[in-house]
């Protein structure tokens, strides 16, 4: 298989130099244009048909978003916006998500060669997972690259199953984990379920000051509530809590009730927050309590805490393969023995207030 082709959008010259170093100090990618602005790229993507664009959003003649709407009603190429997300840019960025970009990457303000180095994996690792992306029916594949993690959740919480502590309630919680393509299916499942529904505790990889904008964007549109994560929050009934981008988000006992933990540790699997890390504090604390669901991302992320929860006696369930943007943590769980039941992204609320009632 060739590389895959990448398109750089942005109206800043040194972004361009530097993310082209970046992605083409990768084996697996090449940077064969980049453009200062939409209407130039246009041109680069009729005659050069990129696997993958990279796209700024504040930008000269047209904004990112006005050319991403228009560039998805004609190409189904992945898209992966790089954008400074602060303020409005946040509102920005979750509108890219809705006009179809797979993925979202803080850029900040006062951009640095240092801010590029420290995230080349992470960009890179993007790129490879949005060239995988199921684009409506046209699905683009290359072979997946191995993602060798950092840390494990080990680095965060021991493995410990707390059998006292998890008999000494009757509340039911639920844990999703998701990744790229996940805003999209947490929205699906989250409108889907009813207001009576178990208390539901939330790790989609995004960046800081993102998971705010996404959580108040869910919280208007769904049955539930649906708030970011704070230490200390109660999980309870109809109310669904979202992971701040950048922290461990961990399931903890309060009496005979349920609350989160928020942590500064290390990178596991290469994220903050970790889906392992929320799904072993599960396995730890509610154990048959809980329901666990792994849904549409790259890697490997939550394929072993998900393992835990199983063993621990919690109910687990993955996205199928039809249904993921990505199918690789859902993927890697199936493999692992670690998934109770596999369900279209369609079905997964409904099968899952089902097994509580």
């Amino acid at each position: 298989m060739g590389k895959i082709k990448v398109l750089i959008i942005d109206d800043s010259a040194f972004v361009r130099q530097a993310l082209t170093g970046i992605l083409n100090s990768d084996k697996d990618i090449q940077v064969i244009a980049t453009a200062a602005d939409p209407i130039f790229a246009a041109t680069k993507i009729t005659k050069e048909r990129p696997d993958v664009i990279t796209l700024d959003l504040e930008m000269p003649r047209m904004n990112g978003l006005t050319f991403l709407k228009k560039l998805m009603q004609h190409y189904t190429i992945p898209v992966v916006v790089i954008s400074s997300l602060t303020g409005e840019g946040s509102e920005m960025a979750l509108k890219a998500l809705e006009f179809g970009a797979i993925d979202v990457l803080t850029k900040p303000k006062l951009i640095t060669k240092e801010f590029f180095e420290e995230s080349r994996i992470l960009i890179c690792d993007s790129i490879k997972a949005a060239s995988m992306a199921r684009m409506g029916k046209f699905i683009v594949r290359k072979p997946q690259a191995q993602v060798v993690p950092k840390f494990s959740a080990d680095e965060v919480l021991e493995l410990t199953h707390n059998t006292v502590t998890i008999k000494n309630t009757t509340d039911k919680i639920i844990v999703v984990g998701a990744s790229t393509g996940g805003t999209t299916a947490i929205e699906v499942f989250l409108r889907a379920m009813p207001p009576d529904c178990p208390g539901i505790v939330i790790v989609q990889h995004m960046p800081e000051l993102f998971t705010k904008s996404f959580a108040e964007r869910l919280n208007k549109i769904c049955n539930i509530a649906v708030k970011e994560g704070v230490k200390g929050d109660i999980i309870t009934p109809g109310k669904a809590i979202i992971a701040p981008g950048n922290r461990h988000m961990l399931i903890l006992k309060s009496g005979a009730k349920y609350s989160i933990d928020i942590n500064d540790g290390p990178l596991v699997n290469r994220h903050r927050p970790s889906v392992d890390v929320l799904f072993r504090s599960a396995a730890n604390f509610a154990g048959p309590n809980a329901i666990g669901i792994i849904m549409t991302g790259m890697g490997d992320d939550g394929a072993r805490g998900l393992l835990e929860m199983k063993k621990a006696g919690a109910y687990t369930i993955a996205q199928d393969e039809e249904s993921c943007i990505v199918y690789g943590m859902p993927k890697v769980a199936v493999n692992m023995d670690a998934v109770s039941i596999i369900l279209p992204l369609e079905e997964i609320s409904r099968h899952t207030s089902l097994k509580f009632r």
